[in-house]
């Protein structure tokens, strides 16, 4: 098929970008930034660099003579980023409108849509012990302010251009995907990486303490970006047209993120907790009842396995800078 992946030089969109490589499609990989700062080079996709999807001409040029459609575009990151930066994720909306309405008007057959476990209710991830999130958890909606009402709001916009237009559209709420390729130091890297990161520090510096961000109770999931990569092609060719979860149901704590990290990194450090730092909801976890009913699969990489690959990976690059 010809597909194109919008948001081809990010962390998912790189890997998603090489798997479909690798199954013999035409890519089109599209994104905003210069292609030597892309997190992975593909020599064998049609490359659309310095793209700003967030104009309507641009979304028309991209969509032409397209089959497939994978919109993981948005200005994102981590709870830093997206705590301090409401308005800018806001702003991504105008990427999934634009690139909903060229969809339509190239005639593309199917549109994927990365949304996002923030549109969960907050009532409903007030306590670490939370309840996994079940699909329905979206509402009555009271999503992150600021990136997840736009999650929401879009995914709303995906149902009614397959009501009223015809086009298919899938829709995947990730949950916290971690793995190599992906920011690391730069204010977009998330829990996995930073802490990999701060271990990393710490056990090459000599200095072992880590700053820790909230008070280490916070739980959450997280998914090794493969099985990412393979859920989204799942849902894809599926005949899913609601929002479904995408991502581990093993839920742990920061705390126990770091222990995890330190046993991959054979140290021990001093924690330093900081709750003056943004850190999200008290809890959240991926109800994967739906998913393991409609595909027979879910998520299931063991977060220890994922992050040893992780750690190695960016231990790595601390050590290069």
């Amino acid at each position: 098929m010809r597909v194109a992946v919008m948001g081809a030089g990010g962390f998912i969109g790189g890997h998603l970008v090489r798997r479909l490589l690798d199954e013999g499609h035409y890519v089109r990989a599209v994104d905003i930034k210069h292609y030597r700062s892309w997190w992975q080079q593909h020599d064998n996709a049609d490359i659309y660099s310095g793209c700003d999807l967030r104009l309507r001409t641009i979304c028309r040029e991209v969509c032409q003579d397209i089959d497939h459609v994978y919109n993981l575009a948005a200005d994102m990151g981590g709870i830093g980023f997206i705590e301090n930066n409401k308005a800018d994720c806001m702003l991504s909306v105008l990427i999934n409108t634009h690139l909903l309405q060229a969809a339509r008007d190239a005639g593309v057959k199917r549109y994927f849509y990365s949304s996002s476990a923030c549109v969960y209710a907050a009532d409903k991830q007030d306590s670490p012990a939370v309840t996994a999130l079940k699909e329905s958890d979206a509402y009555p909606a009271m999503p992150e302010d600021g990136y997840g009402w736009e999650k929401l709001f879009s995914e709303r916009m995906c149902r009614h251009f397959m009501e009223d237009f015809g086009i298919e559209c899938r829709v995947a709420r990730f949950h916290n995907v971690y793995g190599p390729h992906g920011s690391w130091n730069d204010g977009r890297e998330k829990a996995p990486a930073a802490i990999c990161r701060k271990v990393a520090d710490a056990k090459l510096s000599g200095n072992h303490k880590i700053d820790i961000w909230g008070d280490g109770t916070c739980t959450r999931s997280f998914m090794w970006i493969d099985d990412c990569v393979e859920g989204i092609r799942r849902i894809m060719d599926s005949d899913i047209q609601n929002p479904i979860n995408l991502g581990n149901s093993q839920v742990v704590s920061v705390d126990q993120l770091v222990g995890i990290v330190e046993g991959i990194a054979g140290v021990k450090l001093q924690r330093q907790y900081d709750t003056s730092k943004p850190q999200g909801v008290k809890g959240r976890n991926s109800d994967n009842r739906l998913i393991q009913i409609e595909l027979h699969w879910e998520p299931s990489t063991p977060l220890g396995v994922g992050m040893a690959k992780l750690y190695k990976w960016i231990e790595q690059q601390v050590r290069e800078t």
